[in-house]
């Protein structure tokens, strides 16, 4: 059995928990950390993910002490979350872009559904969580956009180019985006949350 997971069975479903994750979902559901407070740090994660590989050129060709530093962290999770990060955009040569972009247009596309979620609160046909496993079947098939490009330009179909593989990339990020969305955002609101525009 592995560390922190448990299985637990009921008359009629199966399903099973992770220790740790449960752990931190415990203390995030805890009354002082209100729903208000999860959807700010969603948001400042996407505002991290949507500028840290615009600013990583900028701060490597800087030369002021410490923003390199800075640039080096970002480029190294660059590194580590997109599978051609060589293939960046020079923004500041010749330094270029911490990620691909086929990944920048997946960050794009769910900043654009974090935006309209925003406007509408949840509310629209184009929202695909609420149509339940057809949802779940339609976001997926939309999500296949990137890696079907991805293996399709690895395996020699046709050469990189940096408007295919954004336009695949945000065709993934906005069916990730509307799917999971009004889940991340929406899924234990209070009437304080209101107040907060969450």
């Amino acid at each position: 059995m592995l560390p922190g997971l448990v299985f637990k069975k009921s008359s009629s479903t199966q399903h099973f928990q992770i220790g740790w994750v449960s752990e931190i979902s415990r203390r995030l559901d805890a009354e002082s950390f209100g729903h208000a407070a999860r959807t700010r740090i969603a948001d400042f994660l996407l505002a991290g993910m949507v500028v840290g590989p615009l600013t990583a050129p900028f701060l490597a060709a800087s030369g002021l002490p410490m923003l390199p530093v800075i640039a080096n962290i970002i480029y190294f999770m660059g590194v580590h979350v997109c599978p051609q990060p060589d293939m960046g955009v020079a923004l500041s040569p010749p330094y270029i872009m911490a990620v691909c972009m086929r990944c920048y247009g997946t960050v794009t596309g769910l900043l654009i559904t974090r935006l309209l979620y925003g406007f509408t609160g949840g509310r629209g046909f184009y929202w695909l969580s609420q149509y339940g496993w057809s949802g779940v079947a339609l976001a997926s098939v939309l999500m296949m956009a990137y890696p079907l490009e991805l293996a399709a330009e690895v395996l020699g179909w046709w050469s990189f180019n940096n408007y295919v593989v954004t336009s695949f990339g945000l065709m993934t990020g906005l069916a990730w985006g509307l799917f999971t969305m009004p889940i991340l955002h929406e899924w234990r609101r209070t009437p304080d949350d209101k107040e907060f525009g969450a």
